[in-house]
């Protein structure tokens, strides 16, 4: 995580013993108890996660469909109410500004995305707002974000009984309404390539829905998690995160986007050129790769740390763990395309030193370790 003074966020009922770190820039906990322990809940049962610092923007006003479908990489303009997506928003040169989970509810559509970029991500899609009905709206103060990652997700959710049915789809989302008309949307969210919902909640209910989700999770053998054991799985399922693994130096194709966020026979969309041709022409110069490090590499490579290959420099770390589930250490980087096919072996340069390390596909997989 990056290692920078704290901004404020809005105050959530405190967890107590909670560790706290910083993700980008915003307070967060790192961990509760032991972040191993939670890495199991979410690998084998269910983890509860406190995402309150990430963004959270609406779109409201009747042009918003067609307004937000000429900003980002994926349709939106035919999204029905309770369904939604993952999208990029890229500047004209095809450089990602943040990556978005969209919801679209009956009257606005929800942005959901990495902490600290609200003002960036709201400054962006105000600046093309010119004649359109279209407001953005700022949530975060008002909207909590629990979520529940892990094999178990639905048997936690099963047991608050709030509706007979769940949403089953992924980004297919349910809007319910308590007896105060305050409303809660829950969302099929898988966010660690297992099973995963998130539930926007008012502030005022955070805690009373905290400690019953936790309970819930408890009875089928999981826990409070903190973002450590997030990062830990996240890494070792290959997922990269805009702050980390993504910045306005990423083309969504480098990321490895294309499939699940980029559609090709939509309208016209900022950056729509750039991304087309590279398309067309079927290859970027680099991708995200997985990549197997030395088992006594220590301490971790960090973002940045560069890769070489025949005396040139040919990519960059960009995340990196010990992964509990792999019981090696992993990272992803950036690998350009010459050298980047499966098992082939660069040097890591490192303050240590120089070590080599072995090129991976996405997701990381035993039989190729």
């Amino acid at each position: 995580m990056p290692d920078m003074e704290p901004r404020e966020r809005p105050e959530w009922p405190p967890a107590l013993n909670a560790t706290l770190g910083v993700v980008n820039g915003i307070k967060g906990v790192r961990y509760y108890d032991d972040p191993l322990k939670e890495h199991a809940a979410l690998q084998n049962a269910a983890g509860v996660l406190d995402l309150s610092q990430r963004s959270r923007l609406c779109l409201t006003g009747t042009d918003r469909g067609r307004f937000l479908n000429g900003q980002v990489t994926n349709q939106v303009a035919a999204l029905p109410p309770g369904q939604g997506c993952y999208a990029a928003l890229v500047t004209a040169k095809g450089r990602m500004e943040s990556d978005l989970h969209i919801h679209c509810l009956p009257d606005e559509l929800l942005l959901d995305f990495e902490p600290d970029l609200t003002r960036a991500v709201s400054d962006r899609l105000n600046k093309f707002i010119v004649a359109d009905e279209v407001e953005v709206v700022d949530l975060q103060s008002h909207y909590g974000l629990w979520s529940v990652q892990g094999p178990k997700a639905a048997c936690v959710l099963g047991q608050l009984q709030w509706a007979a049915e769940w949403p089953s789809s992924e980004y297919q989302s349910l809007t319910l309404r308590d007896d105060a008309g305050a409303e809660r949307l829950i969302v099929c969210l898988p966010r660690l390539a297992t099973r995963g919902f998130d539930l926007f909640v008012p502030v005022a209910e955070m805690r009373a829905v905290g400690e019953a989700l936790v309970a819930a999770a408890k009875a089928v053998g999981g826990c409070l998690c903190g973002w450590e054991a997030m990062e830990m799985a996240r890494i070792e399922a290959g997922i990269p995160r805009y702050g980390q693994d993504m910045d306005m130096t990423t083309i969504p194709l480098e990321a490895g986007l294309e499939a699940g966020a980029v559609r090709y026979d939509k309208g016209c969309y900022v950056g729509q050129e750039v991304i087309n041709r590279i398309h067309s022409i079927g290859q970027v110069t680099r991708s995200l790769r997985g990549l197997l490090l030395p088992d006594d590499l220590d301490p971790l490579p960090v973002r940045g740390d560069k890769l070489w290959h025949g005396g040139q420099e040919v990519g960059h770390i960009t995340s990196s763990v010990h992964s509990p589930a792999f019981q090696r250490k992993l990272a992803l980087g950036y690998v350009r395309k010459e050298v980047n096919e499966p098992g082939k072996a660069l040097t890591l340069r490192v303050s240590g030193g120089d070590v080599l390390v072995r090129v991976l596909p996405l997701p990381f997989a035993t039989a190729s370790l």
